[in-house]
């Protein structure tokens, strides 16, 4: 193995590595008050890995010459999509953070450098080829995660969250754990691509219970029904812009992560975990609709929508085809944009102190007193709900194209029928906008990243979206046939 090629395929990694070290000192050198220049290197930085990532996903980069130290690493096309949509988060995430911290004077300058070093993280996640890689990983970008959950500390739902997140975390790392342990030993290897022709030649229920248990550990990551609990606590109680990310960059990497590892390492064995996806599928489905129907605070209600919008990506996995991972890949990329202006949207409600509104109530009748936020929060209500012709539509469609190309029509009836009930808490924010006496609650003003960054989603999830589905189309089918060859 030539160590010099395997430092060139992740020079991402080593950029973000020595652009958080760098940053981490300079935090320590020049304290809080250089904590918006270091967010705006953290930024840089980004922009950077991303540089040099671009290429990859360009020309489809697949194969042996992608992998990195024995094939601990994968540097293919699929990871570079993956890595793309968790650096474009990351960089929302920092945009927008400065503005909220500063209302309660609780801007730090190590917020930036833990954000680079999740992202560093995931980076690994989604390129791991090997089951020792995934964890470190994983663990990099959860002990980062935890501190961010908990950063508000005078905020008592913070800390709250930051220790729900903690043990409830621990715990699925512990599950993850097991099942790693249950698949080396039934398998001999911790490599994905021995542990798939280990399984090749039959599963035996010890490998079985491995395979389930990894799967579980990655679900919690995922916030998939049953080890979704955590979800609405955690994204209510921590800050907004950690919220935000958490529902963004860490969602991209765990399914990526859960996609290579089913497709992969397990991909032999689809018929053996497929009816676990379909369960998890539509339980996430279901609860994610129902259980947002009675919440009055929009970051509860975007939880639930989170959870919801988990169920349709995994109709896509459940396919197990290559259609049905381009699919997912395109889910993923309109739902981060989604995401993302609709939490910027939760962001930009404020009185006229610069306190943050979260409710139903602070929302009733904005479309008279903040008529441009009003707009851009419905569509991105609508196109979460995929309500056409809003580009949240093609999202869901591309999922059920694949699930029915794959034979799988129920999950897919199943699917569309369970949407139609997710679509009522999403017209019912328009419906207090719009038709609900006007509380004139919100009153503060927004800087220029805000409506930057909102205007962006809104106009990509509006109908001028659907002129990018050629090309995001194609980047998704080189990233998923670099997935399957890897297989």
């Amino acid at each position: 193995m030539d160590f010099a090629h395997s430092l060139r395929l992740i020079l991402p990694e080593e950029i973000l590595s020595v652009g958080g070290l760098v940053l981490l000192l300079a935090a320590a050198w020049l304290g809080d008050k250089a904590s918006r220049a270091i967010s705006i290197a953290a930024v840089a930085v980004l922009a950077a890995a991303a540089a040099f990532t671009i290429p990859v996903l360009c020309t489809g980069a697949m194969g042996a010459g992608t992998e990195a130290f024995f094939g601990q690493m994968r540097a293919d096309a699929f990871a570079a999509f993956a890595k793309l949509l968790i650096y474009a988060a990351a960089a929302a995430c920092l945009m927008i953070a400065p503005r909220f911290f500063e209302r309660w004077h609780a801007m730090r300058a190590e917020y930036p450098v833990l954000i680079l070093f999740a992202v560093l993280g995931m980076g690994i996640m989604v390129s791991a080829g090997d089951l020792m890689t995934l964890y470190i990983g994983l663990e990099m970008n959860s002990l980062a995660a935890y501190v961010l959950a908990a950063f508000l500390r005078v905020d008592g739902r913070s800390a709250e969250a930051g220790l729900k997140y903690f043990v409830l975390g621990a715990l699925a790392s512990g599950i993850l754990l097991y099942g790693m342990s249950l698949t080396y030993g039934f398998t001999g290897t911790t490599s994905f691509a021995g542990i798939r022709a280990a399984l090749d030649g039959g599963i035996s229920t010890g490998a079985l219970f491995g395979v389930i248990f990894v799967l579980a550990g990655l679900a919690f990551k995922i916030a998939a029904v049953p080890f979704h609990m955590w979800t609405p606590d955690v994204y209510e109680g921590a800050p907004t812009p950690v919220t935000m990310f958490f529902a963004t960059a860490p969602k991209v990497a765990a399914v990526a992560l859960l996609m290579r590892v089913a497709l992969d390492a397990f991909g032999g064995q689809t018929d053996t975990w497929r009816q676990v996806v379909v369960f998890a599928s539509l339980a996430s489905i279901l609860v994610g609709a129902l259980g947002a129907i009675g919440q009055e605070n929009l970051k509860r209600l975007l939880a639930y929508s989170a959870i919801n919008n988990v169920g349709f990506i995994l109709v896509g996995l459940a396919a197990g085809t290559p259609q049905g991972a381009s699919a997912m890949l395109v889910y993923l990329a309109i739902y981060v944009a989604t995401t993302v202006g609709s939490f910027v949207a939760v962001l930009m409600l404020r009185d006229a102190d610069g306190n943050q509104l979260e409710t139903f109530a602070d929302i009733s009748g904005l479309s008279r007193t903040r008529p441009g936020l009003a707009w851009c929060l419905l569509l991105l209500m609508l196109s979460l709900a995929g309500i056409p012709p809003l580009y949240g539509f093609w999202a869901k469609l591309v999922v059920f194209q694949a699930a029915v190309a794959a034979d799988m029509v129920p999950l897919a009836a199943i699917a569309i029928a369970a949407s139609v009930i997710g679509a009522y808490y999403y017209l019912k924010v328009g419906k207090v906008m719009f038709f609900d006496e006007p509380a004139d609650r919100v009153q503060g003003q927004n800087d220029w990243a805000h409506w930057t960054l909102l205007i962006a989603a809104t106009v990509f999830i509006s109908p001028l979206g659907y002129l990018l589905n050629r090309w995001l189309g194609d980047l998704a089918g080189k990233a998923s046939a670099a997935l399957f060859l890897a297989a």
